[in-house]
């Protein structure tokens, strides 16, 4: 069975815009095709994602990009109680919180971010790893 794990914003940043991480953000998304893992974002990260692919490549190759990345990723809702239940927590970084309670919420299996201040206040029911942890210990 694919593990089901949320990629944060600038995983998937790094992948689209082939910044410094791209290799790692790659092999997640490459075992995203092949059904290795199941990815998750929220509709916060494709708004974000779409303002800086649009910036990086204009209006059609961010649609393009977009529409291809979402061939393997699927969307999932906030909604109000986890927003709220996110801004009541321990996590500093609103949008890490958002999305780490959505993450929650939906039972996933894994939180992949690069952001290491996370660890500190993540739930051990959802474990937080940077990309290239989560290749190394699930090769």
């Amino acid at each position: 069975m694919a593990f089901r794990v949320f990629l944060d914003t600038d995983v998937l940043l790094d992948f689209t815009l082939k910044r410094d991480a791209y290799q790692a953000a790659r092999q997640l998304m490459e075992w995203a095709v092949n059904g290795r893992v199941q990815i998750f974002i929220t509709t916060s990260i494709v708004v974000i994602v779409s303002f800086w692919l649009t910036k990086a490549y204009g209006p059609v190759k961010a649609k393009e990009l977009l529409a291809a990345l979402l061939a393997d990723i699927q969307v999932i809702d906030i909604g109000h109680e986890i927003a709220v239940n996110a801004l009541h927590s321990r996590i500093g970084n609103v949008e890490q919180a958002l999305q780490y309670y959505t993450a929650l919420h939906h039972k996933l299996d894994y939180f992949i971010t690069g952001d290491k201040s996370l660890d500190k206040a993540a739930s051990p029911v959802l474990p937080v790893c940077r990309p290239e942890e989560f290749i190394k210990n699930n090769l």
